[in-house]
């Protein structure tokens, strides 16, 4: 694997063209969820998708680290499938926590990922890595996406500068 600017843009296009699977995958994701933890969490559109994946594309640190996980998980595939169960499983939730930032929300994708990929599955002769690769995408972006009440307001643990 070669990664350039022009393999990270186009990476990001494929994403972006992703958004018929990827965002049917994060409300479903959502719903799960929601009955898990008793809580309403808003539905997300494709325009909302794809405006997140651009904005973690601005960020170009990020964007190639996506681009390579993305890449490395649309290409691998293991002969019987499961003995490659642990690497696709790794890099999908490490680019479901990349997507998503740094911590708390890092770890929360990871753990999303899990949920999003037991519900999710490939098509037949699709590559060990490709369901994993759509669960990652939905748990990064669903975590990044609004929509969960807790994240609408100031953390109550946020100290003021000069607070004695």
């Amino acid at each position: 694997m070669r990664l350039t600017p022009e393999s990270v843009a186009a990476e990001r296009a494929w994403i972006r063209d992703r958004a018929p699977v990827v965002v049917p995958l994060i409300n479903e994701t959502r719903g799960v969820l929601e009955e898990l933890f008793a809580t309403e969490v808003d539905r997300v559109a494709a325009p909302e998708y794809r405006a997140e994946v651009d904005a973690v594309f601005a960020d170009g640190d990020r964007a190639v680290n996506v681009a390579a996980y993305v890449g490395l998980l649309r290409d691998l595939d293991v002969a019987g499938d499961y003995p490659g169960f642990v690497v696709d499983e790794v890099l999908g939730r490490e680019l479901a926590g990349t997507i998503a930032g740094g911590q708390p929300l890092a770890l929360l994708a990871e753990a999303t990922f899990h949920v999003a990929d037991v519900h999710t599955h490939g098509e037949t002769g699709d590559a060990a890595g490709a369901d994993d690769l759509d669960a990652a995408l939905a748990a990064g972006f669903q975590t990044r996406l609004p929509g969960w009440e807790w994240r609408e307001s100031p953390s109550p643990f946020a100290v003021e500068p000069g607070h004695e």
